[in-house]
């Protein structure tokens, strides 16, 4: 009996320290993956122009096996040409061609496949992503040259990799990222600031408040769908005050249906009071007979979700939104 006991015992203490083992394995295996996967952006605020070429990136993406990137990937293309060239990628150069040959599907086709394969060459190196991002600009040499020195991305690395390529020549460089960093100049090869430039565009998807991660997590399976006037569900689509009451109430929270509606039965904030999951409202966009008029979902970095035309991301930094800003509401729970 006593042999017996200690048997099962024994077993009970196998069974345990094997769990904590593989436990240990995965986690370790999740951070040498040095951040892979796209789960981290929730969606790429781009123009309409490149939001149009959305459909073939995601053919290609999941062609090259990187559907989960689809994001970064408009980032990029935003960054490449706001999506208005033919080369609308650049991606002719990696084929080793002049700049501008390859036609828009040709160029998407490509520039997808470019990215898989840095992609791949980036978790073989064990360098982390923002490596991939700027070696779309600078070419895959950079993996190699990370890979060398500590296998993580910094700025500064990006930047000795333009001055040894460059001899150290300087140009000047207007773009307002670089004129906050470093008084705006640049290196003579690539972009050494692509990853902050590609980055602008992503929003994260990554929410420290549970009802606001339940709120997007919703409200993304929408983005890109047509706006419809009177729209509160799925099946018709939505107006901007329909997705709002939809999104919410999944997340467990009821509202009224119209926008002024949703203001009055808000807290009212600042803009700069707001919080990720707070709500945006705008006067005057329309005669609708109300005071309130439009109404999104504030992610924070003064972005909302909203439903305009399609549904997605937009900056309310821009003239419009800040013309028409009414201020913040927050939910009273």
């Amino acid at each position: 009996m006593k042999l017996k006991h200690l048997l099962i015992g024994f077993s009970g203490f196998f069974v345990v320290v094997f769990s904590l083992l593989l436990f240990i394995t995965i986690l370790a295996s999740d951070e040498q993956d040095g951040g892979f996967g796209n789960s981290q952006f929730g969606g790429a605020t781009v123009s309409m122009e490149v939001l149009a070429h959305k459909p073939t990136v995601e053919k290609y993406a999941k062609e090259y096996g990187v559907s989960e990137y689809v994001n970064v990937l408009l980032a990029i293309m935003q960054v490449e040409s706001g999506g208005t060239a033919k080369d609308v990628m650049q991606s002719s150069e990696s084929l080793g061609l002049p700049p501008n040959s390859l036609d828009t599907e040709s160029s998407i086709k490509q520039g997808v496949k470019y990215f898989s394969e840095l992609l791949a060459d980036s978790k073989r190196l064990e360098v982390d992503f923002d490596c991939v991002i700027q070696s779309y600009n600078y070419g895959g040499g950079f993996l190699d040259y990370v890979a060398h020195r500590d296998r993580k991305y910094s700025f500064e690395l990006a930047q000795s990799f333009a001055k040894e390529h460059s001899g150290g020549v300087k140009v000047d460089y207007s773009n307002s990222i670089a004129v906050s960093m470093n008084g705006g100049w640049r290196y003579s090869y690539g972009n050494m600031f692509y990853v902050a430039l590609v980055k602008q565009y992503l929003v994260t998807a990554q929410f420290d408040d549970e009802t606001a991660q339940a709120i997007m997590n919703e409200a993304l399976k929408y983005e890109g769908w047509k706006y419809v006037f009177g729209g509160s569900s799925p099946t018709t689509s939505f107006d901007c005050s329909g997705l709002v009451q939809w999104c919410y109430g999944k997340a467990g929270i009821s509202l009224p249906r119209t926008a002024q509606a949703q203001y009055d039965a808000t807290q009212h904030i600042s803009l700069s009071e707001a919080k990720a999951g707070d709500l945006i409202f705008f006067h005057s966009t329309y005669n609708s007979g109300t005071y309130i008029t439009h109404v999104g979902i504030y992610v924070g970095n003064n972005r909302m979700y909203h439903a305009g035309d399609p549904i997605g991301y937009t900056d309310l930094t821009s003239s419009y939104w800040q013309q028409h800003l009414a201020g913040a509401g927050r939910i009273k729970r």
